[in-house]
């Protein structure tokens, strides 16, 4: 490597660093701002917790109270000769237990198949907002038309559009006659009421909450590190692993996490798009229980689970892959 073709990949990241604010730079000039305003402290001290108190009554009202409800209908029991739907208040713990052995096998699925739809986000929703973000800079008409196209769907139901891939996937549909005129399918086998339509189904639905995160954090990409990296003969595979893509690790973190976390809840894909014997999610149990069979502790220990399962998931999640800038 010449020494003047490290000097220009050098002066490039350099500029690049001096466009962007350093650490501690926002905060010094924070610091300078507090410094120089007189009005007194309390005052000031008053008028945030003014701001932010309707935002914390909104979460009390909506968010913790419906969680402690939810955990003390966990609890309750069925009176001995009350009728279907009517329950007592209690400490039943044994209502979780009951629920776990019975229904562990759905939850683990419901986590398999959020997974499997989030990895498959991920592989097609990162070359979608690499192409809108980087590949199409400086092509404003381009880049808000696909936008256009990525958000689209969601003028449409959420039930139509997962409807929409019944129709895709069904036995004379276009996608099961070309894999069965090109031999990938048996004459017999069918691609509804199965995982693959259910997963397919997940993927689709939840794609733009991929794409849209990485696109935000890809758009504030600095070209010049791009440069320097081929100044210094890197070629694009490794400018890509070396500087792309770990410098838009918190869209990809973001965007796994908003994909992954509806998707272990949701129960229409699986109802729509599945059977009731091998497909099965948590998300079709709970609501079951809740609007059929009428077992309200079993429903809501279900969701508590599934609550805190999440929540463990997505801590260990973020603690090995998150950023500085979401942990």
């Amino acid at each position: 490597m010449s020494a003047g073709t490290e000097t220009r990949a050098l002066a490039r990241v350099a500029q690049a660093q001096a466009a962007s604010p350093q650490p501690g730079e926002g905060g010094s000039r924070r610091r300078r701002k507090t410094n120089a305003v007189t009005e007194p402290e309390g005052r000031r001290g008053k008028a945030g917790y003014g701001l932010v108190s309707p935002g914390l009554i909104y979460l009390l009202l909506f968010f913790i109270l419906p969680v402690f409800t939810l955990l003390a209908t966990s609890l309750y029991v069925k009176p001995p000769g009350a009728d279907v739907g009517q329950f007592a208040p209690a400490l039943e713990f044994g209502n979780y237990a009951v629920v776990l052995g019975g229904y562990w096998t759905e939850l683990l699925r419901s986590f398999w198949f959020a997974l499997l739809a989030t990895v498959l986000c991920l592989v097609i929703g990162y070359p979608m907002a690499y192409l809108i973000a980087v590949r199409l800079r400086g092509h404003a008409f381009l880049q808000g038309l696909l936008l256009v196209l990525l958000i689209a769907p969601f003028f449409t139901s959420f039930v139509l559009r997962t409807q929409a891939w019944k129709q895709i996937l069904a036995d004379q549909g276009f996608v099961v006659q070309t894999l069965k005129t090109l031999n990938l399918m048996p004459d017999g086998a069918s691609l509804t009421t199965t995982s693959v339509a259910v997963v397919a189904g997940l993927t689709y639905n939840f794609l733009p909450f991929m794409v849209l995160p990485i696109y935000a954090n890809l758009q504030g990409l600095d070209s010049r590190l791009l440069e320097a990296g081929q100044d210094l003969y890197a070629n694009g595979v490794t400018t890509f692993r070396t500087v792309t893509f770990p410098m838009s690790m918190p869209g990809v973190l973001a965007g796994t996490l908003l994909t992954f976390i509806p998707a272990s809840g949701d129960f229409v894909n699986a109802a729509i798009l599945g059977n009731n014997r091998n497909t099965t999610m948590i998300g079709q149990v709970i609501e079951s229980k809740f609007m059929r069979v009428l077992d309200y502790p079993g429903a809501a220990a279900l969701s508590f689970i599934l609550m805190v399962a999440i929540l463990i998931l997505v801590t260990l999640y973020v603690r090995r892959f998150g950023t500085r800038d979401l942990v």
